[in-house]
């Protein structure tokens, strides 16, 4: 049976995850959240007390890497793999605007960057994977098959991650919310190491103004054609 590696890469709030789940359950693909990776590893800092939205402790972070273990578990309930910090459910921790303003500055680290890659790379050593993140058309799988590349306007995802985290009961503005996105957006372009950049063989998706069925049905047509030209 042939088999593909999906990678999809773009700004946050893009609904990168949302997609790659659809492909994942529609084709029997294992799934992979980078995001959540990093978020995880954020979430340590922070309860260490090595990260907050005004200091970084980028020392103490590295020499307590080997300490972090990470696994993903499906839930039958939920129908998707949540994250286990040193086999503890995070999931819910991981998902709230306090991590958000810190894990731009995590996925800074290269040694934090190099860890995860080595992860997500035995992730999907054997295809059939779709995997998400900002690096993964351009580092951890550059001869991926099909490659991908979302994007939005800043206000559209705002919006929709200021919804979802209402929806979750977490109090939040609008701005604080828009705020956060645009600040993650300047990291992620300009870091270093691995920046937010659109592969050259990637195709691009502006989702501003499709809904997930669209944009589930256009990339349908794309993951099927890529598979009968194998």
């Amino acid at each position: 049976m042939k088999k593909i590696t999906i990678a999809i890469d773009g700004f946050s709030s893009t609904g990168k995850s949302t997609l790659a789940k659809q492909l994942a359950n529609q084709l029997g693909y294992a799934y992979v959240d980078t995001g959540a990776m990093y978020r995880a590893v954020t979430y340590f800092a922070m309860k260490s007390g090595w990260v907050s939205e005004y200091n970084l402790n980028t020392s103490a972070i590295i020499e307590n890497l080997q300490g972090i273990n990470l696994e993903f578990r499906f839930s039958e309930q939920l129908g998707f793999a949540e994250m286990y910090l040193n086999n503890v459910n995070i999931e819910n921790e991981i998902r709230t605007i306090e991590v958000s303003r810190c894990v731009s500055k995590i996925a800074e680290i290269s040694e934090v960057r190099t860890m995860l890659v080595k992860q997500q790379q035995q992730m999907g050593n054997n295809k059939a994977v779709v995997m998400d993140g900002r690096d993964i058309g351009t580092v951890v799988f550059p001869d991926a098959e099909l490659k991908l590349f979302m994007t939005a306007s800043a206000e559209t995802r705002a919006q929709r991650r200021f919804d979802e985290l209402i929806e979750k009961g977490q109090m939040v503005t609008f701005d604080e919310v828009l705020q956060n996105v645009q600040e993650r957006d300047y990291i992620d372009t300009h870091r270093d190491d691995s920046p937010l950049v659109k592969a050259n063989d990637a195709v691009e998706i502006d989702n501003s103004s499709m809904s997930k069925e669209e944009q589930f049905n256009l990339v349908m047509i794309m993951v099927t054609e890529k598979l009968n030209s194998i």
